[in-house]
């Protein structure tokens, strides 16, 4: 399966983690490609500013990645979201994960090297992606805490990873209330991304008429083909919109 070129009624809805950038050995250990955030300014230009930045990082770190590049984004899996006008929407924090429950997580996986947990604004993640054996182990801990039917948190499953986030949210959310953003509305969606979280973002584009690119699936699992084929629309498209403005400058 190959990616078709878009136009200029499209949205595009990009993962962060996996998709645009290789996935680290440790969260904070992600590498961002230099030409990144510029491939992505300039198609956030081309599309008349309907590309957004749907992850499971917190709005803060994924501005932080992508600095200059700015645009509608979706942190925590949607429990945050950006619209294109900058206006913010957030879950209260008071309603996240709890200190005391991030202190209990850390104090059970000191005993094992290699499992990090990672705290966000409103949830915690625990990766154990250097301690691979440990999968067990970490399941049943979460589960204590989380139980499939508890009445405000779940479990996100993640690559070599898990995550306790508020219920209620997902990437499919974020898609759902961006989509009603003037500057999304009526558009195609495309989602792109390579986990678990990422089908209902998938979905949601799908529900709107789009389609969902699995990164394995379309891109051979590898975000540098993503940001190749995002790289040559961008290219594309500002040629395109070049040669017209040349074209209607030249008429008398």
């Amino acid at each position: 399966m190959a990616a078709e070129d878009f136009d200029y009624g499209t949205a595009l809805f990009l993962d962060l983690d996996g998709t645009l950038l290789e996935i680290a050995a440790t969260p904070e250990l992600v590498v961002i490609p230099p030409n990144l955030p510029g491939i992505l300014m300039e198609l956030h230009a081309v599309l008349g500013g309907a590309l957004a930045i749907v992850s499971g990082r917190s709005l803060k770190t994924i501005d932080h990645f992508l600095q200059p590049f700015s645009s509608a984004a979706a942190g925590e899996h949607g429990v945050t979201l950006r619209f294109s006008d900058g206006t913010i929407e957030e879950m209260p924090a008071g309603l996240g994960v709890t200190q005391a429950w991030r202190d209990s997580l850390v104090a059970a996986t000191e005993r094992w090297p290699g499992v990090l947990v990672e705290p966000k604004p409103h949830g915690c993640a625990i990766h154990y992606r250097l301690a691979p054996e440990r999968h067990d182990d970490v399941w049943r801990l979460v589960r204590a805490l989380v139980p499939e039917d508890h009445p405000w948190f779940r479990l996100i499953p993640a690559r070599e990873a898990v995550e306790i986030g508020p219920r209620g949210t997902s990437k499919g959310h974020a898609v759902e209330r961006l989509m009603k953003d003037r500057v999304f509305k009526g558009r195609r969606p495309i989602f792109i991304g390579d986990d678990f979280t990422d089908e209902a973002g998938m979905s949601a584009a799908r529900r709107h008429g789009g389609e969902g690119l699995r990164v394995q699936e379309v891109f051979d699992g590898d975000p540098a083909k993503v940001r190749a084929w995002l790289a040559h629309n961008a290219e594309r498209m500002a040629r395109d919109l070049n040669t017209t403005a040349a074209g209607a400058s030249a008429r008398p």
